[in-house]
């Protein structure tokens, strides 16, 4: 297992930054998340250049993008920095960031969706980063215990999950490093610099807006490059949104089309997760280690106590 370092834990007056990476927003939809970060969690909340600027689909040109989200990792007075939204752009940054200053004074970076590339290259570099809510999603309807999910993990408390049984559940135990995030983007960071080796990890996936046909070949893709072969556990969370073509139809639900792929390991697998593009999106120290039981009766999923 590598080693993972975790940024420093927040407390409150710690200084955090909201950046826009990807996709446009409206400024106005993350003013209640800040409201949180900054009234309710006592923070001080630097606000990116990009949360005020639109390029077609982004937020900002590349150019614009990338400086806004090196000046956050950049600064050691920032003690994280929280997404304001996914939707799509990191992939075409990611490369050209520099974690030099990070590397001197590591932060907790978190988001989720298009910023799995980002985590993907913060876990490739040895720290931990949290997929988990962002600052126009925080208050979403049904977001609550993914909202207090985020505020223990970024302070420092690990939180234990128990969910409901699944009838497409494997029972058994995991324990292992956490890895994973959208599944589409999984997949397309296969054979880069941010592929996420999954052996001997507890992989979550999850995904919006695919059609059944592309779900399907995502986890072939998946399947055909040894993703699955090594786990020591699955978690399947929410898969929303997804389309099926009116005729003919693929013929079965996205969770069947999953449990297909991974029928052949004998590993523990729990279906329904709380993560993903839902309100209920709990936090997942990507890097971090965990215990995942899956039984009869539940579901339990427990991070392990950070070693500080």
């Amino acid at each position: 297992m590598n080693k993972i370092n975790l940024p420093p834990f927040l407390k409150p007056g710690d200084k955090i930054g909201i950046v826009a990476p990807a996709s446009v927003l409206n400024y106005e939809d993350i003013l209640p998340g800040i409201d949180i970060f900054r009234n309710e969690w006592g923070l001080e909340v630097i606000e990116g250049e990009t949360l005020k600027t639109a390029s077609n689909q982004f937020s900002a040109s590349d150019d614009v993008r990338l400086t806004d989200l090196q000046s956050m990792l950049d600064d050691p007075s920032i003690k994280a920095v929280i997404a304001a939204r996914g939707g799509y752009g990191c992939s075409r940054i990611v490369d050209r960031l520099s974690f030099d200053q990070f590397l001197k004074n590591p932060k907790w970076v978190v988001g989720f969706s298009d910023l799995t590339v980002i985590l993907s290259r913060l876990l490739g570099l040895g720290y931990a980063s949290l997929h988990a809510p962002m600052a126009k999603s925080i208050t979403t309807d049904g977001a609550d215990l993914a909202k207090e999910s985020l505020r223990q993990m970024l302070f420092g408390k690990m939180p234990h999950y128990t969910v409901e049984k699944h009838d497409l559940n494997r029972l058994g135990t995991a324990s292992g490093q956490i890895v994973g995030g959208n599944l589409c983007l999984l997949a397309h960071m296969i054979g880069t610099e941010t592929d996420v080796d999954t052996d001997g990890k507890i992989l979550f996936i999850e995904d919006i807006n695919e059609y059944l046909y592309n779900l399907d070949r995502m986890m072939i893709q998946m399947k055909r490059t040894g993703k699955f072969d090594k786990l020591a556990g699955l978690i399947v969370g929410q898969f929303t949104d997804m389309k099926d073509n009116n005729s003919p139809t693929f013929g079965k639900t996205y969770y069947e089309i999953i449990q297909e792929h991974i029928a052949e390991f004998d590993y523990p697998v729990c279906f329904d997760f709380p993560v993903g593009h839902v309100g209920d999106n709990r936090a997942m120290g990507v890097g971090m280690e965990a215990v995942l039981h899956v039984t009869n009766e539940e579901v339990s999923f427990q991070f392990a106590t950070p070693r500080i």
